[in-house]
């Protein structure tokens, strides 16, 4: 029997079981409570969006806080949000009208005080930001006016409003430093469209709609009066609390579940390629094992070679997804999927460099995964055909980050979907410029990255990032493999529309 097949059956007997257990969280779910209910695997250990990688964290955020900017999902126009207008000053200076009349959600009045707080705090040292690659651009921020605001920038960084428009949140300056850092991720104030009500560890975050919220949003005005995140480990488990009414919506349904939810007429299901890119990482420099073989390029080539791109993509992801070959996604601004070499899946092709390299009869290592385990293992699998005999850890994404920015990961299968943003800055310039995210520490490599970050010449940015592109692949530092799509199941009675840069905008949704 095949592992989806066994899944499916899990998850039905799953639903039996829970069916119970869940009728005690229904009466909180759906259109006649006015509540929706969403669960996903993950726990924001920190509900700050400059405190957390997770994708709920950015859920979460683009529902409690507000940016400068507004990028239109549809049309990719910016528009004003809380700044009015923006100019450039120079090439490192941006200079931005902000929004009068807007209140947070405690009642203390928006002004420049709070864009001048939020963005000199989070590039201070001390500030404990982990999201430092979405803010190192910024070098201050002056306040011209209670309503004006000038961004001062290490170098030219012409997508700053790519950036401004998406993972950097205002947070409430006088409220923040009152509380500090650990009361504010329990207790957020912000001046986005729903207020946290609580945050319960393990369990999840609950909102209701801002009733204050601003009428000029371009994001409109939110329909449901309630939203509650869940966090459930266990897909087999949120699918059946979804079937039973306890759930409203959940994501990233394996795609044979998804096919069977397509069945039940109370349930809606969507699905389509994404943003996100999975791909696996090679300790090239040799810091987890002073002999590891990802040392050897030959070898990093087998790896490339040996993973079966097109057969997970079609087999196990399915729902639009695609193979990838390069250190982005191809939407994105600079990404030129030409500048890749294509590696064919190939069994002959990774032992023929093996051998050459020395493994003629392969090696053992350890591969390192926080997420859909399937994969990683189908990606073992692969490997285990050209003699690379891999064992999987499977950990917690803290964990997993804590060890791979450590140096001790010899492989990691990893995914990474650009918090949002259509511009290759966004994944070439987290993993191969520098940062804690960078293990390959290219010299070169680094230079081009940062060239097509900060030249104010389009053209300039595409030649750089594609002499990046070209060098990632052609030195093998990482495995690109597949874009994500992503299946939402869902309430029939709930409007819904799901986007490839894989936020799920809530304060977009209604009940029929």
């Amino acid at each position: 029997m095949s592992a989806m097949k066994k899944s499916v059956l899990a998850w039905s007997r799953c639903a039996l079981l829970v069916a119970g257990a869940a009728a005690s969280f229904s009466a909180m779910a759906n259109k006649a409570n006015d509540t929706l209910v969403y669960a996903s695997d993950s726990e924001v250990e920190n509900i700050s969006q400059y405190h957390n990688n997770l994708r709920e964290g950015v859920i979460l955020a683009h529902l409690i806080w507000d940016t400068l900017v507004y990028r239109d999902p549809k049309t990719n126009e910016y528009k004003p949000q809380l700044a009015t207008a923006w100019k450039w000053e120079s090439p490192t200076a941006l200079v931005l009208d902000l929004r009068q009349g807007v209140l947070f959600q405690n009642g203390d009045k928006f002004s420049a005080d709070d864009v001048v707080f939020t963005f000199n705090y989070v590039v201070a040292p001390d500030s404990k930001a982990v999201t430092r690659q979405n803010t190192d651009w910024i070098k201050s921020v002056d306040k011209l006016g209670d309503y004006k605001v000038r961004i001062n920038m290490k170098a030219p960084f012409p997508a700053a409003l790519e950036y401004l428009a998406g993972p950097l949140p205002i947070y409430p300056g006088a409220y923040f430093k009152k509380v500090g850092l650990e009361a504010f991720s329990k207790a957020p104030i912000g001046t986005g469209p729903y207020k946290v009500t609580s945050v319960t560890p393990g369990q999840g975050v609950t909102l209701v709609k801002n009733a204050g919220y601003f009428k000029e949003s371009p994001q409109g005005q939110p329909s449901i009066g309630n939203i509650k995140f869940m966090v459930i480990p266990d897909p087999e488990t949120r699918a059946a609390q979804l079937m039973t009414g306890a759930v409203d919506w959940i994501w990233r349904v394996p795609p044979d579940q998804a096919d069977s939810l397509k069945s039940n007429p109370k349930l809606a299901v969507q699905s389509g390629e994404t943003m996100r890119v999975g791909f696996v990482t090679l300790d090239a420099t040799g810091s987890s094992s002073a002999n590891s073989p990802f040392k050897d390029l030959r070898v990093r080539q087998a790896v490339n070679y040996a993973i079966n791109r097109k057969g997970i993509a079609e087999n196990l992801m399915r729902g639009g997804s695609q193979p990838v070959y390069t250190a982005c996604f191809r939407t994105q601004f600079g990404c030129d999927t030409n500048a890749a070499i294509k590696y064919d899946y190939s069994v002959a092709k990774a032992k023929e460099l093996l051998a050459a390299a020395g493994y003629a009869n392969g090696f053992d290592t350890d591969i390192y995964a926080y997420r859909e385990r399937e994969v990683a293992e189908a990606i073992i699998g692969d490997l285990h055909k050209v003699g690379i005999r891999a064992r999987l850890h499977y950990l917690k994404f803290a964990a997993l980050q804590n060890e791979y920015r450590s140096g001790k990961t010899p492989m990691t299968f990893q995914a990474w979907g650009s918090f949002s943003m259509n511009d290759t800055s966004a994944f070439a310039g987290v993993f191969f410029k520098g940062s804690a995210d960078d293990i390959t520490k290219d010299p070169q490599l680094q230079q081009l990255v940062q060239a097509g970050d900060t030249s104010t010449d389009p053209a300039v940015r595409k030649t750089s990032y594609s002499k990046a592109l070209e060098m990632i692949s052609k030195q093998a530092y990482m495995a690109p493999m597949f874009s994500y799509s992503t299946y939402y199941a869902f309430n029939a009675q709930l409007k819904f529309q799901g986007y490839p840069d894989e936020l799920p905008r809530f304060y977009e949704a209604s009940w029929k």
